[in-house]
């Protein structure tokens, strides 16, 4: 009997029942019981106004407000009164100080004005320097208010910004695995998420990142490319999801389907790009050149060795050990998409690169945890692990401000002292670590893969999924992921028993 096409693949599996959390889940059906206990064998879901995304929505909006509530005390004075003041109520933000520092407050445009003091051009990418500035034209107080009036102001502007990028978060993962909606309430109820939405302005290109991976799933390639390029153009992070895309376009033998998302990230880029390259290029080039030239920051376990050694460590040799230790973290990466018997979803692999970028580079700002979470529910969405790296970036959320209230608070030492703040940064590489290893196990044994547990093969891979291998390295891989890719999926059992020999 001749096997299933990849595209009859994808309708049997869209026809599949929506996968209830709560049935496969032990913490999630534990928390369940403050809402009146799992879902019944006759329970009629999305009938109702409060559909899975609209559910997942609103919860995302609440957390939200509550970390702006959890901001309120610097918003009323801690901001404005001292720099300590805001790291022991733990509620820092970027986005109030650069209103004046960047010169927002002033008028001044963005990369073509210079600055006054150290920084001569504002230091982010061209279309996050644009959303500043977005906001900045939206804070209508007049210029003769107080400049703590306008600063709150333009913090409340980007607030409301920010959250509209929340949502879109929110609202992208849901329908991403069109089967696991409620998967979404793992990032609408990420407490690291609603405790750094605001430090600084990284939501808009995680929003992006969020809606190119749901055009992915639906096989919209181009949109996939074009999205992925203004991502990019916010933050750079985004430009390592083409990595593993290739990797699994290769095995798959989907060349043309790369090739247009690359021509579309690269467009976009440009697109934004462009004029401020041409008409402003030292101010273009900031972002980049502080990039390099910025030293060992807050949060990387670069800090730990020259904490630990007492030798500080030249930036160039910090800059080339981590573009090489993250080429290394992606060659493996490749060789295990290549090898594995089982072709990888593309979520899983995206996850990793971005955790190896996170892992290797030689700053860790507390907000850079929101390129990790939508990544993180669609790699692995399990509540259990879930929690476990979450709990691990709240220490080290709590331990940076408290290391800096300590280390800025003269003689009073008030906060952790510097050998504290190295255990929450091995926190933070700890936790991530361990979620890259159980998604690593996952991809090694499928059955152990929670999105994989009903048969599905990949519902983020759009073109990918149930697609066979045009290429694997390895013999016996190519046997197993040769039955795999063309039956769609087999039972867990057949996914975890080794390839039998043949002759």
């Amino acid at each position: 009997m001749p096997s299933p096409s990849a595209e009859d693949t994808s309708v049997q599996q869209q026809e599949r029942p929506v996968v209830r959390p709560t049935d496969q889940d032990e913490v999630a059906a534990a928390g369940s019981e403050l809402f009146g206990g799992r879902a019944g064998r006759w329970a009629r879901l999305g009938d109702g106004p409060l559909t899975p995304v609209r559910v997942v929505a609103l919860v995302a909006i609440g957390m939200f407000a509550l970390g702006m509530v959890q901001k309120i005390p610097c918003y009323e004075w801690a901001w404005f009164r001292g720099a300590t003041s805001q790291y022991t109520h733990a509620c820092y933000s970027d986005i109030p100080h650069l209103f004046l520092g960047r010169g927002f407050a002033d008028g001044l445009v963005p990369y073509f004005d210079r600055l006054s003091g150290d920084m001569q051009y504002l230091e982010y990418p061209v279309l996050t320097g644009l959303f500043m500035q977005v906001a900045a034209w939206l804070t209508l107080t007049p210029d003769s208010d107080p400049i703590q009036q306008r600063e709150q102001m333009y913090w409340m502007v980007n607030a409301g910004m920010l959250m509209v990028c929340a949502v879109v978060i929110a609202v992208c993962t849901v329908r991403t695995h069109r089967r696991r909606p409620w998967d979404g309430l793992l990032v609408a109820l990420a407490p690291a998420f609603a405790l750094t939405a605001t430090i600084n302005w990284d939501l808009l290109a995680v929003a992006l990142t969020a809606a190119a991976m749901l055009m992915w799933s639906r096989s919209r390639v181009l949109a996939f490319g074009l999205l992925i390029g203004l991502a990019t153009a916010a933050k750079l992070y985004p430009v390592l999801l083409l990595g593993p895309l290739l990797v699994l376009c290769w095995r798959a033998g989907r060349w043309r389907e790369f090739a247009t998302a690359l021509l579309g990230a690269g467009a976009a880029w440009l697109t934004v790009n462009l004029p401020v390259m041409l008409y402003a290029p030292e101010g273009w080039r900031k972002f980049y050149t502080f990039s390099q030239e910025r030293p060992i920051d807050f949060g990387s376990f670069w800090l730990i060795i020259t904490q630990r050694t007492g030798r500080p460590i030249d930036v160039e040799t910090v800059n080339t050990a981590s573009v090489v230790l993250m080429v290394v973290f992606c060659a493996g990466i490749a060789g295990l998409a290549l090898t594995a018997a089982r072709r990888p979803r593309f979520a899983q692999l995206a996850f990793l690169v971005v955790a190896a970028f996170v892992l290797t580079n030689k700053v860790y700002s507390p907000q850079y945890v929101l390129w990790l979470i939508p990544l993180a529910v669609l790699a692995r969405p399990r509540w259990r692990d879930f929690l476990i790296w979450q709990a691990c970036e709240v220490m080290y959320f709590l331990g940076i401000w408290s290391y800096l209230a300590y280390t800025g608070d003269g003689d009073q030492n008030k906060g952790l002292p510097q050998e504290g703040y190295q255990v929450a940064i091995a926190l933070h590489l700890l936790g991530t670590l361990y979620l890259c290893a159980l998604v690593v196990r996952d991809i090694l044994r499928p059955g152990k893969d929670p999105v994989r547990a009903d048969g599905s093969d990949d519902p983020s891979g759009g073109v990918l999924d149930g697609a066979p291998d045009a290429f694997v390295p390895a013999r016996e891989a190519r046997r197993t992921s040769g039955y795999a890719a063309s039956t769609g999926a087999g039972p867990q059992g057949e996914w975890d028993a080794p390839p039998t020999r043949e002759g």
